[in-house]
């Protein structure tokens, strides 16, 4: 692969200049600009993303990694010295805003029902981002790796115990039957939102996901409370 380097042009004596030759001209590539750490990182995790999503973990490299980001390879492997710790490191950003997404969503309201609706759009929204996001955190070909796998758990753990405490408050549950109930509204999110994302936009978002929205609220608010 035919390195980016920067060109310098050989110097050449101009007689009409008294024989002094011209300051060279130096054509600077876009691998030799400085960039702060955090957006230099920033930078190498965006192309990463686009590698990893087009061609699976197993299938990218970091040659085209570096040749996306318009950086060496030697810069790359600075910040991420292994592809693995690229992906986890992506993986982590993503599961990162994707709880905050979650977790904003039940905090954003007291009504219950609205606070059902909110996850639910929230949840087919971080699924529809053009970044497809959701390709790295839920269709990896690396699932079943231990760091990846225990990484989706404490994901899922964190939301589904949100839910929880949120059920066995308004319903008076044993802890443990609420648990249950937030792995499944998890999972109802989860599953339906991956579905209609294969419609292709044949079916709105808002319907889509407020259709999910009406079948976990009939579901769940029919559980009594303590009298």
């Amino acid at each position: 692969m035919e390195s980016r380097t920067t060109v310098v042009h050989e110097a050449r004596a101009d007689p009409a200049s008294g024989g002094e030759p011209p300051s060279p001209q130096r054509t600077v590539s876009q691998r030799s600009a400085r960039l702060p750490r955090d957006e230099r990182r920033a930078q190498l995790l965006a192309a990463a993303q686009e590698v990893f999503v087009a061609n699976g973990y197993h299938g990218a490299a970091m040659d085209e990694i570096a040749e996306t980001a318009h950086v060496s390879k030697p810069v790359l492997y600075q910040h991420f010295p292994s592809k693995r710790e690229l992906y986890l490191a992506l993986l982590d950003s993503h599961l990162s805003s994707l709880t905050d997404l979650m977790l904003g969503a039940l905090s954003s309201t007291i009504d219950n029902k609205e606070r059902v609706q909110a996850v639910m759009r929230a949840y087919y929204r971080f699924i529809a981002s053009d970044d497809q996001a959701h390709r790295l955190v839920f269709e990896s070909d690396l699932i079943n790796d231990p760091d990846v796998s225990s990484r989706l758990e404490t994901f899922n753990k964190t939301f589904a115990d949100a839910v929880a405490r949120v059920i066995a408050e308004d319903t008076k549950l044993p802890h443990l039957e609420a648990q249950l109930l937030g792995r499944g509204l998890a999972g109802m999110a989860q599953v339906s939102a991956r579905y209609w994302l294969e419609t292709d936009g044949n079916l709105d978002l808002d319907v889509a996901s407020d259709l999910i929205y009406r079948l976990a609220w009939r579901g769940i608010s029919r559980f009594p409370k303590e009298t």
